[in-house]
């Protein structure tokens, strides 16, 4: 320590290095992690105490407040560029790639607080000039952060969960000693919040998001499942679904270019081990394919490289610290040198396609082979219950070629509209639009226009809560042309937008992750209006006798069907639900597609 004293004071008095915003004491920030030596993360107060630090010491850095958390706390976001430009349109002017990095989304897993923090420190001035403290063997180097690249950083994303630290949290994990909780202020799980959106946070980052428009997305993690050598693992956006240009260059261009260069780091990385099942890990598993509701789905929707680091629970928390700051480190200067290149192919992908796909399903087909070190797999009795279980055995390490399924293809693809029209009572839809930055007006009178309607034909409710929702799934639906009226103050969405993908995969209900799938639609399918029996059997039986092709269908299905024709309620609501009686509004999706 007084070494660092010393050198600290020393550069004080160096020419040239005393143009700060302020003295000695914030000149070299140390963390906990630093001075528990690894085996320690901050609580949020002290990382968001590091941050303002290094924001009143250094130029380059600027920490903002972006919004309002579940947990009465604001979203922070820093800021870091080499010229101390922070203006997002000046950056864009200057076609500086941005890289946007989301770090305690699960605050047990806090590896990307930790690894962003000592990540910045070592490239602003005066701390790139300090020799580090050595954590575990690893002394961190000085390097410059690139000019042509911006670092957007939220310091912690899931503060209540943050806030909520106990030892005992990540039970199987080789640290830290204290850590947060998963669940969020709401008890969510904020990574499968992102198009829902039902946190305070996910609103936040949709603004911060859309303002950034990154041109790299890094959302850090820890990851648990099968045990193996490996420090870190990477789960990238699945190339197929984020298609064209974009998907084969993140395939044979930008990935393999990351595990080269973390292997020169001392890294082996290895594609996220999606794997499950009681098959041994060497048997090779598919590609996690990433919906929108994960932090990289979400971003493939706008047009940017989604990645979501993983490191290996098993592993000691400074290894797994400096592997997060290693990666980070490769994309830093992956994107100094290839920024123009990705720039052009996200600028391509952003304009609207004429269909976008929906669905997806692995090809079993296909395969890559990757080099994987892991741990040779048994099963021995338990000494709880006397069953067999698994285990890994650390003493006959292997590494082998394996098989890893990365190919998909789409099921389901639906042609884009001129426009999408909503009625502006789904007020909770729009809000979700607005903060995602998609452009929209209001029709200036009552009108009637020719779309394409949407009927809900079938569905199945999940039977048991999952984040909040009893999400939809197998929705199958019909559709027709139809002249709707429409209210003045009603919706009207062009799709001729940098969001028209985005649009597609939440207002098309049959997409995994649409606002149908998370029930935000939920009340069309409940039946409002009804009838008495008694009252409309009379009205049922002057309907039949004025329209004989309804009784000639009633009775065909009568013949057909023994149960029914046994029961009269059900005749009285096969006639209702063929009258001008019925209730237009119900089944009847409330998005309408405005025709080409």
């Amino acid at each position: 320590m007084r070494l660092l004293l010393s050198l600290s004071l020393a550069l004080l008095t160096t020419p040239g290095l005393c143009q700060t915003k302020k003295s000695a004491p914030n000149l070299f920030p140390l963390t906990r992690f630093d001075t528990s030596e690894g085996r320690e993360t901050p609580s949020y107060a002290e990382a968001i105490d590091f941050w303002k630090r290094l924001d009143a010491a250094s130029p380059m850095v600027k920490m903002l407040e972006m919004g309002p958390s579940d947990a009465g706390y604001p979203l922070h976001l820093v800021l870091v560029s080499a010229d101390g430009d922070f203006d997002i349109a000046s950056l864009k002017r200057k076609k500086k790639s941005i890289i946007l990095v989301n770090n305690g989304i699960h605050p047990g897993e806090p590896d990307g607080i930790d690894a962003s923090m000592q990540l910045v420190r070592d490239r602003v001035p005066p701390h790139n000039l300090v020799p580090l403290p050595n954590v575990n063997g690893a002394r961190w180097m000085r390097q410059d952060l690139p000019k042509n690249v911006v670092l957007a950083i939220i310091p912690v994303y899931n503060i209540g969960g943050t806030l909520n630290r106990s030892p005992y949290y990540r039970v199987d994990q080789a640290g830290p000693l204290e850590k947060g909780s998963r669940g969020s202020a709401q008890n969510l799980d904020l990574n499968r919040d992102f198009i829902k959106a039902d946190s305070k946070e996910a609103l936040s980052f949709a603004r911060i998001f859309r303002m950034l428009d990154p041109d790299v997305f890094i959302d850090n993690h820890v990851t648990n499942g099968a045990d193996f050598q490996h420090v870190m693992t990477l789960l990238s956006t699945q190339h197929n679904k984020l298609g064209g240009a974009m998907g084969e260059y993140l395939n044979t261009k930008f990935e393999p270019a990351l595990f080269a260069a973390m292997k020169a780091k001392g890294f082996d990385m290895v594609p996220y081990v999606n794997h499950w099942s009681d098959d041994p890990p060497e048997k090779g598993w598919p590609q996690f394919i990433d919906g929108p509701r994960y932090s990289s789905g979400y971003s493939t929707l706008w047009h940017s490289f989604g990645f979501v680091p993983e490191t290996h629970m098993l592993k000691p928390y400074p290894d797994r610290v400096a592997a997060t700051k290693a990666l980070m480190e490769c994309f830093i200067d992956y994107v100094a040198k290839n920024g123009p290149e990705l720039q052009a192919l996200r600028a391509a992908a952003r304009k609207p396609k004429e269909s976008y796909p929906l669905a997806w399903k692995w090809d079993r087909s296909k395969s890559t082979g990757i080099p994987f070190k892991g741990y040779t797999t048994g099963e021995k009795p338990s000494a709880i219950s006397g069953q067999p279980r698994r285990f890994y055995d650390r003493s006959k390490p292997y590494e082998q070629t394996i098989p890893f399924y990365n190919t998909y293809v789409d099921t389901l693809l639906v042609t884009r509209p001129k426009a999408y029209i909503i009625p502006q009572g789904w007020w909770k839809v729009i809000e979700r639009l607005q903060a995602n930055g998609i452009r929209m007006e209001r029709l200036t009178r009552d009108t009637q226009l020719t779309v394409e309607a949407y009927r809900i034909e079938s569905y199945v409710s999940a039977p048991r809560p999952y984040e909040g929702h009893h999400p939809n799934s197998k929705v199958q639906v019909s559709k027709r042309t139809a002249r709707q009226p429409f209210r003045k103050g009603d919706w009207i969405i062009s799709t001729d937008q940098p969001g028209a993908r985005f649009l597609a995969e939440v207002l098309e209900p049959q997409a995994e992750d649409s606002y149908f799938a998370w029930n935000f639609f939920d009340p069309i399918l409940g039946q409002k209006e009804g009838f008495s029996d008694y009252v409309f059997e009379e009205t049922a039986l002057a309907w039949l006798e004025s329209h004989p092709e309804l009784r000639k269908e009633l009775e065909a299905k009568k013949a057909a069907d023994a149960a029914f024709a046994k029961n009269g309620a059900a005749q009285l609501e096969f006639i209702y639900k063929r009258t001008p009686y019925y209730e237009p509004g119900h089944l009847q999706y409330p998005v309408y597609r405005l025709l080409r």
